[in-house]
């Protein structure tokens, strides 16, 4: 099932992962899913269903892959729960850049490639009869989504929640649950939305056990998991990592590490899979605490996550820094996204990072967002000059230059960004793997003539 909303801010979070956690609870098996390239309610949904997080994205992995990855990713579950993003209907913010309806990669495009019942999240705190009107128009905008019933969130009193469910029975709307105010369940924010669960792992913890407790005390869980019950059968095979690497496995081991931790918690599960497929072993390490890369490191990735929050830590650890340096210098190969990139400079506001790059990096007021259909401007780690790439940039801070002479993408005229090289990607561009495949290819190449060369 989907969990949606009319619009951003209605609490799809708290239904999904308070649903995730209270049907968990009852011992089922659930998988969570995000529509879009959302990194941080992953993490909420990983705690409530103790499996990986997921996203399901049509620019970002194309439209016939979003059912494959979403088999692949429920595997072994008897239940999901996807959650939507934005508004119903709210698509692609730039949608002048990519082929296809106004709604692509929306919660509902994502629901109708899904055949999946979508139940709509409504806040109900300064509205009574309207409500009706509002998920009348919801039910009857698009044939090819079907929503099978809604949530009514933020709501104030008995009498309030009468009204409501009087109002929806008259347009035959079944209200599967009431949630009231609750301020003590919400999740801390700041600048690019809540604050990442791996950033307060006790709080988070008890967050996530409290949404599952008003979730199954609020909602009819038994009539959600038959609407679950009641989507409607997917064609095609479960997504494969190991058939989307196309060279054989390297003849010797070879490690790649990937960047975690506070400061560096936006990655997506395939991407390791991949890695995996390939033959590496990948090994996570934190830059706020470890003082060198896991021993026998050939490649290195540091994703994105909130290194703003952490500079003067991750600055601190000069024993790392030295670590990654020594590795970029010696030609490992380095893949950097958005964080990454900050990692990678010389400083961030002022304080000394690793030095990888000739760059100087700051947090701005000017929120950058948005998918971006990118070329690949030199050959580099991850892709060869001429590549075509959808990625997403989220973000609020800049680096001076802005990219080097050889920029690693470019998506307009004026719009060249990041670092290449042969051995190097580093740029604010977020990636998923599963959607351009040949990126794991290419950098397990590099990562295996790396190892060859410098291993004895």
């Amino acid at each position: 099932m989907v969990i949606a909303a009319p619009a951003s801010g209605g609490g799809k979070t708290t239904v999904a992962t308070g649903l995730m956690a209270a049907l968990a609870a009852r011992g089922r098996r659930v998988s969570g899913h995000k529509v879009g390239p959302d990194y941080i309610d992953p993490g909420y949904h990983a705690l409530a269903t103790g499996r990986p997080p997921r996203n399901l994205d049509p620019v970002l992995c194309g439209e016939d892959r979003v059912a494959s990855l979403f088999r692949h990713g429920a595997a072994g579950a008897d239940l999901a729960v996807i959650e939507g993003v934005m508004g119903l209907f709210d698509g692609a913010s730039e949608p002048r850049h990519f082929e296809g309806p106004g709604d692509l990669a929306s919660t509902a495009h994502v629901a109708h490639l899904l055949s999946a019942p979508v139940i709509l999240v409504v806040d109900a705190a300064r509205t009574s009869r309207s409500v009706a009107a509002l998920v009348h128009g919801f039910r009857s905008f698009d044939s090819r989504v079907r929503v099978a019933g809604v949530i009514l969130n933020r709501v104030g009193s008995d009498r309030h929640e009468e009204l409501l469910r009087a109002a929806l029975d008259d347009v035959g709307i079944e209200v599967l649950g009431a949630l009231r105010r609750q301020p003590d369940v919400e999740n801390p924010s700041r600048h690019l939305g809540l604050i990442p669960a791996a950033e307060r792992a006790s709080a988070a913890r008890k967050a996530v056990d409290a949404l599952g407790a008003l979730v199954a005390g609020s909602c009819d869980l038994d009539a959600i998991a038959a609407i679950a019950g009641s989507a409607g059968p997917l064609a095609g095979e479960p997504w494969d990592p190991g058939a989307e690497i196309t060279e054989a496995p390297p003849p010797r081991p070879v490690t790649v590490a990937v960047a975690g931790g506070p400061a560096f918690t936006f990655g997506y599960t395939e991407q390791a899979e991949l890695l995996r497929a390939g033959g590496a072993e990948v090994v996570s390490f934190d830059p706020l605490h470890d003082e060198e890369l896991p021993r026998g490191t050939h490649g290195l990735i540091v994703g994105g996550g909130f290194p703003e929050m952490h500079a003067a830590e991750l600055s601190a650890n000069g024993a790392l820094r030295a670590s990654v340096a020594d590795l970029a210098s010696r030609g490992g190969p380095v893949a950097a996204e958005c964080a990454g990139l900050l990692y990678l400079a010389r400083h961030l506001d002022g304080a000394p990072m690793c030095g990888v790059l000739p760059a100087e990096a700051r947090m701005t007021e000017r929120l950058t967002l948005g998918y971006r259909a990118a070329v690949a401007v030199r050959d580099s780690v991850l892709a060869r000059s001429g590549s075509r790439v959808h990625g997403h940039e989220f973000h609020r801070t800049a680096t001076t230059p802005a990219h080097g002479p050889d920029p690693a993408w470019q998506w307009k005229t004026d719009s060249a960004e990041g670092f290449a090289s042969a051995t190097l990607n580093a740029s604010y561009l977020h990636l998923h793997w599963a959607g351009t495949p040949a990126i794991a290819t290419r950098f397990l190449g590099s990562v295996r003539e790396f190892a060859c060369e410098n291993d004895t």
